[in-house]
């Protein structure tokens, strides 16, 4: 099982790295959106205190982390069509090593690309403490996986990239912009505010500022996050692995 995991994650990372226009893509799509939203509204508001472009580059980690998972787990439909993931699942390899290798690798590319972003921090302006990096990367993996697991899930399940993107755009959109990446939302209107306590991707997002900003007004302590995200994480996982030891799953058996 593990030289099977270790061989779809090394799949994921040769597949994505040979790619030029999906990883231009996915890095500089957030880099635009922070430079855009930062500079329009650089001075507008400080929320939490802080400058825009700060408050949203921690909510651009979180996007970052997100995108790249969605552009990594809809691969699993392209394996389909193309033949390779049926014969996966006709070899000896545990179905429960093609859910681990396809979510780690996805969440290793969310994770690297993430870190690219970070370490350009400085060079925009942005400021945090070095020392809590250990803690930044832990929360960005929890996420990365969370986010992965999601995406596989539902990837596992459909058989049109098309009806992935309308679901992408449906479900995964949303749960960003609620997160509280964008804008602070414990001033949001009662009919959305109390949407951030359900949405896991707020605890995500919240654990990001917690370590990176300090204590951050209307968002949950770092405990509960980091427990949300942790909680978000397992069960994303195992929603993927268990649709993918289905004896029937769509197109590909």
């Amino acid at each position: 099982m593990i030289r099977a995991t270790l061989a779809l994650w090394h799949r994921e990372i040769v597949r994505f790295l040979r790619d030029r226009s999906r990883l231009t893509g996915s890095l500089l799509q957030p880099v635009i959106f922070w430079v855009l939203f930062s500079g329009a509204l650089h001075g507008s508001f400080k929320p939490a205190g802080v400058d825009y472009g700060q408050y949203f580059f921690v909510g651009t980690l979180a996007m970052i982390t997100l995108f790249t998972a969605i552009f990594s787990t809809i691969t699993v439909i392209e394996d389909r069509k193309e033949g390779f993931l049926q014969g996966v699942l006709v070899s000896p390899v545990p179905r429960a090593a093609i859910a681990l290798g396809k979510i780690l690798g996805g969440a290793t590319l969310g994770l690297g690309l993430a870190i690219v972003f970070l370490l350009l921090g400085p060079l925009a302006g942005v400021s945090f403490g070095w020392s809590t990096l250990p803690a930044v990367l832990g929360v960005l993996a929890l996420l990365a996986v969370a986010v992965t697991g999601m995406g596989f899930t539902l990837a596992w399940l459909l058989d049109s990239t098309a009806g992935y993107h309308g679901i992408m755009m449906v479900l995964f959109m949303p749960m960003l912009l609620l997160s509280g990446a964008f804008f602070p939302m414990d001033q949001a209107h009662p009919a959305l505010s109390w949407i951030r306590f359900v949405n896991p991707m707020t605890y995500g997002v919240g654990a990001l500022r917690n370590v990176m900003q300090g204590e951050v007004p209307g968002v949950p302590s770092l405990g509960v996050c980091l427990l949300g995200t942790a909680l978000f994480a397992f069960a994303t996982f195992a929603l993927g692995t268990f649709v993918a030891t289905r004896r029937s799953v769509r197109n590909a058996t």
